[in-house]
């Protein structure tokens, strides 16, 4: 387990705005509760809450992925309109204490899934 620190900072705030996640024409999430994490030089990564997220169209695969600021992440496969986004989407069911706080969230593949915000709550 690593830290985050002055070599590899990371940072979780509060997303400014309403975010959606959007595949196809379908929007699978919607709230106002999303947390951006900000790592490195990597672009920000929106997780949402679970709860916002139409998990019907989710299915867990047995994939994991390790990051050792992070922890194991386990994935999700979307199911939509007759077609499957294979662990288009990842969380971290149990992050290292350092990034409790998106703990059971959900994260979205931008290649796979349209991630945006908004200014409206409509």
């Amino acid at each position: 387990m690593k830290l985050p620190g002055p070599d590899h900072p990371i940072a979780i705030a509060p997303a400014s705005r309403r975010v959606r996640a959007k595949v196809g024409g379908h929007v699978i999430a919607d709230t106002a509760e999303a947390l951006m994490l900000t790592e490195a030089s990597y672009a920000p990564v929106a997780y949402l809450p679970r709860e916002d997220v139409e998990m019907g169209f989710l299915s867990k695969t047995d994939h994991h992925s390790y990051c050792p600021y992070k922890g194991e992440a386990s994935y999700f496969s979307l199911h939509i309109d007759g077609e499957m986004r294979e662990n288009a989407v990842w969380s971290y069911e149990d992050p290292y204490p350092a990034l409790q706080a998106i703990k059971g969230r959900l994260a979205f593949y931008p290649n796979q899934v349209e991630v945006y915000t908004v200014d409206t709550d409509v």
